[in-house]
């Protein structure tokens, strides 16, 4: 992705609840919006507290490329940044933030791999948890973790939080809405316009994180691509679905959903940019016939190359009855051209027999082949994990078993007794020769949590939940 001049164009961008930080300049991006408002020109990104009602200075980011092939700088060009120098979540965390191990580390077989439980009565993620999305960071110094994930409260709003760590084991997370960039807690909530795509709920997909070479590390942004679903339902009989899945709904609650994107310089604190389509997401459903008529969700974003990025998402393919993933390409991360279905429902009989959803796909350091979790859904409606691999993640994906390689515990009462989904995959770096895999797990009641399995050495056809550090 090439980066862009900073000249101010006409721009239209939503505002987003969150936090007071002190009020520093900004700069507008280059987007058209093909809303009815896209008449309204801002040339700042506006902030807002909690409390819809008080209003904050803007927002600053760093120079970004929002079209291909335009240069600001010579040489300047945006890649992800896997060595982000970020803060130190061990040191920078404050009072207010709350660890995962005194309540969430596996101490028993019930609770093995359980790395993130819900929070008390009273936070913003006490009632539910899930859509985990990882990133390791690694410096000379230390090592860092950051998780995006969405919880529910007891008053039933979703939000997306952020929890750190210095492990990937043990979680610092907070009770509230962050206060600067040292916080962790909840950092984007849902939208307020009532035209948004994002009103009801919000899921994270994935966060991408963009730097120049002209730009000092710290001076990164973060790109968050996010599910967003508006109060308009989607009329479809003859099928026990739900969207968002949600444990506190009962099925037969479809909701419109759309991609969105947010962007940020410490990953608290976010800023939606408003695509093409009116409600403010990047782009829409397919029309009537097509496999993702029904509801975009679950985006995530894979940077393939200087102006190739690849965005993978699911729907329900209502002429072969089964949830599908499928593939859209860009070239700045805003425009998108879709490229069809990838992977749909497996064998009769396999865990995944009705369908493929919430994938994770990665590109394999070690054979250049692309890797995807995906969570299988059976005809019976249970949850489980499998994988599938494709050469150049555009084409030609294959299933690597008809099993899966992560399924719930076995044992009736352990925490993920009732399913595994919702998975995120993080290769290991360094001397370590294992994946890491991330997923949400259920048990009994409904009750959720997020979880962790690693895989037998570089085999990723073999994961088990993790239950503690080898000495």
């Amino acid at each position: 992705m090439e980066a862009v001049s900073a000249a101010s164009k006409s721009a239209a961008m939503k505002a987003i609840n969150f936090p007071s930080t002190p009020t520093v300049p900004i700069i507008a991006f280059s987007t058209t919006s093909a809303s009815p408002w896209s008449q309204v020109k801002l040339n700042m990104l506006t902030r807002h507290a909690p409390n819809p009602n008080t209003r904050f200075g803007s927002l600053c980011l760093s120079r970004c490329s929002t079209k291909p092939n335009i240069e600001t700088d010579q040489n300047s060009t945006f890649e992800p940044n896997p060595n982000l120098n970020t803060e130190n979540p061990s040191k920078v965390v404050s009072d207010e933030a709350i660890s995962s191990s005194s309540s969430s580390t596996p101490s028993s077989s019930l609770s093995r791999g359980l790395v993130l439980d819900l929070d008390p009565v009273g936070c913003w993620d006490c009632k539910e948890i899930g859509s985990p999305v990882v990133k390791r960071f690694i410096s000379d110094e230390e090592e860092r973790w950051y998780m995006w994930y969405h919880g529910v409260s007891t008053q039933g709003s979703d939000s997306i939080g952020l929890a750190v760590s210095s492990n990937g084991v043990h979680w610092e997370r907070g009770k509230g809405g962050v206060k600067s960039s040292a916080d962790v807690g909840l950092v984007m909530s849902c939208g307020n316009d009532w035209w948004a795509f994002d009103t009801q709920s919000i899921r994270p997909g994935e966060v991408v994180i963009m730097s120049s070479a002209k730009v000092r590390a710290s001076s990164a942004v973060y790109w968050l691509y996010y599910t967003g679903y508006s109060a308009e339902k989607v009329d479809i009989s003859g099928f026990n679905l739900q969207n968002p899945e949600t444990l506190s709904v009962e099925s037969g609650n479809i909701l419109r959903s759309l991609p969105g994107l947010a962007i940020s310089q410490d990953g608290r604190h976010w800023a939606r940019i408003e695509g093409e389509h009116h409600s403010g997401a990047l782009f829409d459903v397919g029309s009537e016939g097509d496999w993702d008529s029904l509801f975009i969700s679950s985006p995530q974003v894979v940077f393939h190359g200087n102006g190739d990025l690849r965005m993978y998402y699911h729907s329900f393919d209502v002429e072969n009855r089964a949830f599908s993933i499928g593939i859209a390409r860009s070239r700045d991360g805003m425009k998108w051209i879709k490229l069809g279905k990838i992977l749909g429902g497996g064998k009769k009989g396999c865990f995944d027999e009705l369908g493929a959803m919430n994938s994770y796909v990665v590109k394999n350091k070690r054979d250049g082949n692309y890797v995807m979790a995906y969570e299988g859904v059976g005809a019976d409606g249970g949850r489980a994990i499998g994988l599938a691999v494709s050469a150049d993640g555009l084409k030609d994906w294959r299933r690597v078993e008809d099993e899966a390689v992560l399924k719930g515990a076995i044992m009736e009462d352990g925490w993920d007794s009732k399913g595994v989904g919702s998975p995120c995959l993080v290769e290991m770096d360094g001397d370590v020769d294992e994946w890491r895999l991330y997923f949400r797990g259920v048990g009994n009641g409904g009750r959720c949590g997020i979880g962790m399995a690693v895989s037998d050495g570089s085999d990723i056809t073999r994961f088990r939940r993790w239950k503690g550090f080898q000495v």
